[in-house]
Protein backbone atom coordinates (compact mmCIF):
# COMPACT_ATOMS: atom_id res chain seq x y z
CA UNK A 1 0.00 0.00 0.00
CA UNK A 2 1.12 3.67 -0.39
CA UNK A 3 1.44 6.12 2.49
CA UNK A 4 2.83 9.36 3.22
CA UNK A 5 4.57 10.60 6.21
CA UNK A 6 4.63 14.04 7.31
CA UNK A 7 7.55 15.51 9.71
CA UNK A 8 8.09 18.64 11.34
CA UNK A 9 10.78 18.68 13.65
CA UNK A 10 11.95 20.88 16.99
CA UNK A 11 14.26 22.73 13.94
CA UNK A 12 10.91 24.40 12.93
CA UNK A 13 13.05 24.86 9.35
CA UNK A 14 10.06 23.01 6.75
CA UNK A 15 7.75 20.26 6.39
CA UNK A 16 9.58 17.17 5.02
CA UNK A 17 6.88 14.51 3.00
CA UNK A 18 7.65 11.19 2.14
CA UNK A 19 5.49 8.72 -0.26
CA UNK A 20 6.60 5.36 0.42
CA UNK A 21 5.05 1.49 -0.82
CA UNK A 22 5.49 -0.24 2.42
CA UNK A 23 5.10 -4.29 2.27
CA UNK A 24 5.42 -6.75 5.38
CA UNK A 25 8.92 -6.82 4.10
CA UNK A 26 9.96 -4.32 1.88
CA UNK A 27 9.81 -0.16 1.76
CA UNK A 28 10.12 1.40 -1.23
CA UNK A 29 10.58 5.16 -2.17
CA UNK A 30 8.28 6.80 -4.73
CA UNK A 31 8.54 10.15 -3.44
CA UNK A 32 9.83 13.21 -0.94
CA UNK A 33 9.95 16.56 -1.15
CA UNK A 34 10.00 19.63 1.60
CA UNK A 35 8.51 23.05 2.08
CA UNK A 36 9.40 25.75 4.39
CA UNK A 37 7.61 26.50 7.22
CA UNK A 38 6.74 30.47 6.86
CA UNK A 39 8.03 33.03 9.23
CA UNK A 40 5.03 33.83 10.61
CA UNK A 41 3.94 30.51 11.64
CA UNK A 42 7.18 29.58 12.69
CA UNK A 43 7.28 32.39 15.23
CA UNK A 44 3.91 31.49 16.37
CA UNK A 45 5.36 27.91 17.34
CA UNK A 46 8.15 28.90 18.90
CA UNK A 47 6.11 31.74 21.01
CA UNK A 48 3.90 28.23 22.05
CA UNK A 49 6.85 26.89 23.62
CA UNK A 50 6.71 28.75 26.65
CA UNK A 51 3.51 29.75 28.84
CA UNK A 52 1.86 33.06 27.14
CA UNK A 53 -1.71 34.46 26.87
CA UNK A 54 -4.37 33.26 24.83
CA UNK A 55 -2.64 29.55 24.94
CA UNK A 56 -6.04 27.43 23.82
CA UNK A 57 -6.49 29.65 20.86
CA UNK A 58 -3.34 30.44 19.66
CA UNK A 59 -2.79 26.79 19.85
CA UNK A 60 -6.06 25.43 18.32
CA UNK A 61 -5.27 28.42 15.11
CA UNK A 62 -1.41 26.88 15.01
CA UNK A 63 -3.00 23.10 14.74
CA UNK A 64 -5.33 24.44 11.54
CA UNK A 65 -2.47 26.18 9.86
CA UNK A 66 -0.29 23.30 10.49
CA UNK A 67 -2.94 21.09 8.26
CA UNK A 68 -3.39 23.73 5.79
CA UNK A 69 0.66 23.61 5.63
CA UNK A 70 0.62 19.98 5.96
CA UNK A 71 -2.22 19.33 2.90
CA UNK A 72 -0.27 21.48 0.59
CA UNK A 73 3.08 19.57 0.99
CA UNK A 74 1.17 16.32 0.21
CA UNK A 75 -0.49 17.64 -2.66
CA UNK A 76 3.12 18.65 -4.00
CA UNK A 77 4.50 15.30 -3.62
CA UNK A 78 1.61 13.60 -5.12
CA UNK A 79 1.38 15.81 -8.07
CA UNK A 80 4.98 15.77 -8.29
CA UNK A 81 4.88 11.73 -8.38
CA UNK A 82 1.70 11.75 -10.59
CA UNK A 83 -0.58 10.10 -7.89
CA UNK A 84 -4.07 10.61 -7.22
CA UNK A 85 -4.77 11.43 -3.56
CA UNK A 86 -6.95 8.30 -3.96
CA UNK A 87 -4.29 5.89 -4.48
CA UNK A 88 -2.99 6.48 -0.90
CA UNK A 89 -4.01 4.66 2.17
CA UNK A 90 -3.58 6.51 4.81
CA UNK A 91 -0.63 9.89 5.81
CA UNK A 92 1.45 9.27 8.64
CA UNK A 93 1.71 12.69 10.57
CA UNK A 94 3.39 13.68 13.80
CA UNK A 95 2.35 17.42 14.23
CA UNK A 96 4.77 19.96 15.61
CA UNK A 97 6.08 19.55 19.10
CA UNK A 98 4.73 22.74 21.37
CA UNK A 99 5.63 20.65 24.83
CA UNK A 100 6.88 17.26 25.50
CA UNK A 101 6.26 16.48 29.41
CA UNK A 102 6.00 13.02 29.35
CA UNK A 103 7.00 12.99 33.64
CA UNK A 104 4.12 14.86 33.58
CA UNK A 105 2.09 12.45 31.57
CA UNK A 106 1.60 14.31 28.32
CA UNK A 107 3.10 15.27 25.19
CA UNK A 108 1.99 17.82 22.85
CA UNK A 109 1.91 17.95 19.16
CA UNK A 110 0.33 20.70 17.29
CA UNK A 111 -2.09 19.42 14.24
CA UNK A 112 -5.66 19.04 13.15
CA UNK A 113 -5.54 15.72 11.59
CA UNK A 114 -9.14 15.61 11.21
CA UNK A 115 -8.93 18.92 9.16
CA UNK A 116 -6.20 17.50 7.23
CA UNK A 117 -8.13 14.05 6.55
CA UNK A 118 -10.53 16.83 5.11
CA UNK A 119 -7.85 19.15 3.02
CA UNK A 120 -6.24 16.14 1.08
CA UNK A 121 -9.18 13.32 1.07
CA UNK A 122 -7.20 10.81 2.76
CA UNK A 123 -7.13 8.92 6.13
CA UNK A 124 -5.06 10.46 8.52
CA UNK A 125 -2.64 8.87 11.59
CA UNK A 126 -1.46 10.93 14.15
CA UNK A 127 -1.19 12.24 17.69
CA UNK A 128 1.66 8.82 17.69
CA UNK A 129 2.93 9.71 20.79
CA UNK A 130 -0.20 9.61 23.45
CA UNK A 131 -0.82 5.80 24.04
CA UNK A 132 3.11 5.21 24.49
CA UNK A 133 3.20 8.51 27.04
CA UNK A 134 -0.53 6.59 28.45
CA UNK A 135 1.52 3.11 29.38
CA UNK A 136 4.30 5.36 31.18
CA UNK A 137 6.63 5.25 28.38
CA UNK A 138 8.39 8.92 27.10
CA UNK A 139 6.48 8.74 23.83
CA UNK A 140 10.30 8.93 22.02
CA UNK A 141 11.90 8.50 19.81
CA UNK A 142 9.80 6.86 17.33
CA UNK A 143 12.11 6.30 14.69
CA UNK A 144 14.42 3.35 16.35
CA UNK A 145 11.62 0.89 14.95
CA UNK A 146 11.93 2.03 11.37
CA UNK A 147 15.68 2.16 12.21
CA UNK A 148 15.42 -1.32 12.85
CA UNK A 149 13.44 -2.28 9.49
CA UNK A 150 15.80 -0.31 7.38
CA UNK A 151 19.41 -0.48 8.62
CA UNK A 152 19.48 -3.33 11.04
CA UNK A 153 21.95 -5.89 10.03
CA UNK A 154 21.36 -9.85 11.00
CA UNK A 155 25.22 -9.75 12.25
CA UNK A 156 26.35 -6.91 12.77
CA UNK A 157 25.64 -3.79 15.49
CA UNK A 158 24.67 -0.89 13.88
CA UNK A 159 24.34 2.76 15.18
CA UNK A 160 21.92 5.12 13.94
CA UNK A 161 22.05 8.89 14.46
CA UNK A 162 19.23 10.90 14.00
CA UNK A 163 20.73 14.94 13.69
CA UNK A 164 16.88 17.28 13.70
CA UNK A 165 16.73 19.77 16.11
CA UNK A 166 17.08 17.42 18.64
CA UNK A 167 19.88 14.49 18.14
CA UNK A 168 18.38 10.91 18.79
CA UNK A 169 20.98 7.70 19.30
CA UNK A 170 19.68 4.32 18.01
CA UNK A 171 21.61 0.85 19.01
CA UNK A 172 20.48 -2.22 17.05
CA UNK A 173 22.28 -4.80 17.99
CA UNK A 174 21.64 -8.53 16.85
CA UNK A 175 19.85 -10.80 19.03
CA UNK A 176 18.43 -7.72 20.91
CA UNK A 177 15.92 -5.63 20.94
CA UNK A 178 16.55 -1.77 19.98
CA UNK A 179 17.64 1.22 22.57
CA UNK A 180 17.68 4.38 21.79
CA UNK A 181 17.04 7.52 23.02
CA UNK A 182 17.26 11.60 22.78
CA UNK A 183 21.21 12.75 23.58
CA UNK A 184 20.42 16.42 23.90
CA UNK A 185 20.35 19.12 20.75
CA UNK A 186 21.22 18.74 17.85
CA UNK A 187 20.85 22.08 15.90
CA UNK A 188 18.26 24.01 17.74
CA UNK A 189 20.40 25.67 20.30
CA UNK A 190 23.21 26.32 17.11
CA UNK A 191 19.90 28.00 15.14
CA UNK A 192 18.28 29.80 18.02
CA UNK A 193 21.40 31.61 18.77
CA UNK A 194 22.69 32.50 15.03
CA UNK A 195 18.73 33.90 14.87
CA UNK A 196 19.08 36.13 17.99
CA UNK A 197 22.55 37.68 17.05
CA UNK A 198 22.84 37.80 13.33
CA UNK A 199 18.92 37.26 12.12
CA UNK A 200 19.82 33.90 10.12
CA UNK A 201 17.75 30.92 10.59
CA UNK A 202 20.65 28.30 10.60
CA UNK A 203 24.38 28.43 11.06
CA UNK A 204 25.12 27.03 7.21
CA UNK A 205 28.03 24.54 7.25
CA UNK A 206 28.57 25.43 10.97
CA UNK A 207 30.87 28.47 9.09
CA UNK A 208 29.88 31.22 12.08
CA UNK A 209 30.73 28.49 14.96
CA UNK A 210 34.14 27.91 13.28
CA UNK A 211 35.00 31.37 13.69
CA UNK A 212 34.78 31.31 17.09
CA UNK A 213 36.18 29.13 19.60
CA UNK A 214 34.62 27.07 22.10
CA UNK A 215 34.33 28.62 25.91
CA UNK A 216 35.76 25.71 28.26
CA UNK A 217 34.30 26.98 31.48
CA UNK A 218 31.11 27.81 29.27
CA UNK A 219 31.02 23.79 27.84
CA UNK A 220 31.27 21.99 31.15
CA UNK A 221 28.97 23.97 32.56
CA UNK A 222 26.20 23.11 29.77
CA UNK A 223 27.54 19.17 29.90
CA UNK A 224 26.80 19.34 34.03
CA UNK A 225 23.03 19.61 33.36
CA UNK A 226 21.74 16.38 34.70
CA UNK A 227 19.61 16.03 31.20
CA UNK A 228 23.21 14.30 29.56
CA UNK A 229 23.96 11.58 32.69
CA UNK A 230 20.23 10.43 32.93
CA UNK A 231 19.81 7.20 32.02
CA UNK A 232 18.02 6.13 29.65
CA UNK A 233 14.74 5.79 28.66
CA UNK A 234 14.48 9.47 27.70
CA UNK A 235 14.01 12.01 25.57
CA UNK A 236 13.51 16.16 25.58
CA UNK A 237 12.76 19.09 23.21
CA UNK A 238 12.63 22.86 22.58
CA UNK A 239 10.78 23.26 25.81
CA UNK A 240 14.10 22.58 27.41
CA UNK A 241 16.96 23.02 25.62
CA UNK A 242 16.50 26.95 24.54
CA UNK A 243 17.68 30.25 24.64
CA UNK A 244 16.91 30.51 28.14
CA UNK A 245 18.68 27.60 29.01
CA UNK A 246 21.48 28.79 27.14
CA UNK A 247 21.08 31.91 28.79
CA UNK A 248 21.07 30.23 32.44
CA UNK A 249 24.31 28.21 31.80
CA UNK A 250 26.54 31.05 30.86
CA UNK A 251 24.84 33.17 34.02
CA UNK A 252 27.36 30.34 35.83
CA UNK A 253 30.21 31.30 34.00
CA UNK A 254 29.85 35.30 33.97
CA UNK A 255 27.98 37.28 36.82
CA UNK A 256 27.20 40.21 33.83
CA UNK A 257 25.85 37.25 31.73
CA UNK A 258 25.84 36.52 27.60
CA UNK A 259 26.99 39.95 26.59
CA UNK A 260 30.21 39.05 28.53
CA UNK A 261 30.66 36.33 25.73
CA UNK A 262 31.51 36.76 22.36
CA UNK A 263 28.50 35.51 20.37
CA UNK A 264 30.91 33.81 17.97
CA UNK A 265 32.67 32.05 20.58
CA UNK A 266 29.23 31.11 22.48
CA UNK A 267 28.18 29.68 18.86
CA UNK A 268 31.60 27.50 18.60
CA UNK A 269 30.67 26.01 22.39
CA UNK A 270 27.01 25.05 21.54
CA UNK A 271 28.78 22.89 18.35
CA UNK A 272 30.88 21.33 20.96
CA UNK A 273 28.20 20.62 23.14
CA UNK A 274 26.35 19.05 20.70
CA UNK A 275 29.19 16.90 19.10
CA UNK A 276 30.44 15.84 22.84
CA UNK A 277 27.23 15.00 24.16
CA UNK A 278 26.51 12.62 21.26
CA UNK A 279 29.82 10.91 21.44
CA UNK A 280 29.40 10.36 25.12
CA UNK A 281 26.38 9.09 24.72
CA UNK A 282 27.33 6.64 21.52
CA UNK A 283 30.41 5.56 23.77
CA UNK A 284 28.47 5.25 26.78
CA UNK A 285 25.55 2.81 25.17
CA UNK A 286 27.82 0.90 23.19
CA UNK A 287 30.61 0.19 26.26
CA UNK A 288 28.91 -2.95 27.51
CA UNK A 289 28.27 -4.93 24.30
CA UNK A 290 29.91 -8.07 23.27
CA UNK A 291 29.96 -6.08 19.83
CA UNK A 292 30.36 -3.02 18.89
CA UNK A 293 29.34 -0.68 15.91
CA UNK A 294 32.21 -0.39 13.42
CA UNK A 295 30.10 2.71 11.98
CA UNK A 296 27.39 5.61 13.09
CA UNK A 297 25.09 6.05 10.35
CA UNK A 298 23.88 9.73 9.78
CA UNK A 299 20.52 11.10 8.81
CA UNK A 300 18.51 14.31 9.48
CA UNK A 301 19.12 17.83 8.33
CA UNK A 302 22.27 18.46 10.66
CA UNK A 303 24.51 16.41 8.20
CA UNK A 304 24.49 19.38 5.88
CA UNK A 305 26.72 21.29 8.95
CA UNK A 306 29.70 19.78 7.83
CA UNK A 307 31.90 21.67 11.21
CA UNK A 308 29.61 19.54 12.96
CA UNK A 309 30.14 16.58 11.33
CA UNK A 310 34.04 16.54 11.21
CA UNK A 311 33.64 17.07 14.76
CA UNK A 312 31.77 14.33 15.24
CA UNK A 313 34.38 12.16 13.61
CA UNK A 314 36.95 13.50 15.41
CA UNK A 315 35.15 12.59 18.84
CA UNK A 316 33.53 9.10 17.77
CA UNK A 317 36.74 7.55 15.93
CA UNK A 318 37.26 4.66 15.10
CA UNK A 319 33.99 4.62 14.52
CA UNK A 320 32.99 5.44 11.09
CA UNK A 321 30.77 8.00 9.56
CA UNK A 322 28.20 7.07 7.03
CA UNK A 323 25.55 9.13 5.75
CA UNK A 324 22.01 7.35 4.94
CA UNK A 325 22.32 7.49 1.62
CA UNK A 326 25.03 4.77 1.08
CA UNK A 327 21.92 2.95 1.99
CA UNK A 328 19.60 4.05 -0.14
CA UNK A 329 17.39 6.71 2.19
CA UNK A 330 17.98 10.15 1.84
CA UNK A 331 19.30 11.52 5.07
CA UNK A 332 16.44 14.40 4.98
CA UNK A 333 13.38 11.84 4.43
CA UNK A 334 14.35 9.60 7.06
CA UNK A 335 12.44 10.65 9.76
CA UNK A 336 9.17 11.36 7.18
CA UNK A 337 9.47 7.91 6.14
CA UNK A 338 9.43 6.66 9.42
CA UNK A 339 5.79 8.47 9.98
CA UNK A 340 4.67 6.92 6.93
CA UNK A 341 5.31 3.19 8.21
CA UNK A 342 4.19 4.39 11.58
CA UNK A 343 1.00 4.87 9.93
CA UNK A 344 0.97 1.17 8.42
CA UNK A 345 1.99 -0.10 11.90
CA UNK A 346 -1.73 1.56 12.54
CA UNK A 347 -3.35 0.32 10.05
CA UNK A 348 -2.44 -3.32 10.50
CA UNK A 349 -2.70 -3.19 14.45
CA UNK A 350 1.18 -3.60 14.92
CA UNK A 351 2.88 -1.23 17.72
CA UNK A 352 5.37 0.87 16.45
CA UNK A 353 7.54 2.52 19.53
CA UNK A 354 9.27 -0.13 21.10
CA UNK A 355 9.38 -0.24 24.93
CA UNK A 356 12.79 -1.09 24.47
CA UNK A 357 13.36 2.35 23.61
CA UNK A 358 10.55 4.71 25.19
CA UNK A 359 9.93 2.58 28.91
CA UNK A 360 6.78 2.15 28.47
CA UNK A 361 5.03 -0.28 30.38
CA UNK A 362 3.51 -3.04 27.38
CA UNK A 363 3.58 -2.37 23.90
CA UNK A 364 1.02 0.29 22.15
CA UNK A 365 -1.09 0.62 19.00
CA UNK A 366 -0.29 4.40 18.78
CA UNK A 367 -2.40 7.19 16.65
CA UNK A 368 -5.27 8.82 16.33
CA UNK A 369 -7.40 7.52 13.18
CA UNK A 370 -8.92 10.08 11.23
CA UNK A 371 -10.74 8.56 8.27
CA UNK A 372 -11.07 10.39 5.21
CA UNK A 373 -14.85 11.96 4.80
CA UNK A 374 -17.11 9.57 3.12
CA UNK A 375 -19.23 11.56 0.79
CA UNK A 376 -22.70 12.04 1.76
CA UNK A 377 -25.25 10.12 -0.28
CA UNK A 378 -28.75 11.20 0.93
Amino acid sequence: MLLLGLMSGTSLDAIDASLLEISLTENRSIGHLGLPIPAGLREQLQDLQSPGPNELHRAALAANDMAHLYSKTCHALLEQAGLPAASVTAIGAHGQTVRHAPQDGYTLQLLNGALLAELTQIDVVCDLRAADVAAGGQGAPLVPGFHQRVFGQPHHTTAVLNLGGIANLTILQPGHAPSGFDTGPASTLLDAWIGRCLGEPMDRSGAWATCGQAIPALLESMLADPYFAAPAPKSTGRDYFNLGWVEKMASRVVSEGLPGLAPQDVQATLLELTAQSIALALKASTRSLSQHPNSLIICGGGIHNSALMTRLGELCSPIRLQSSQEFGIDPQSVESAAFAWLAWCRIHDQPGALTSVTGARHPVVGGAWHRRPAAYSG
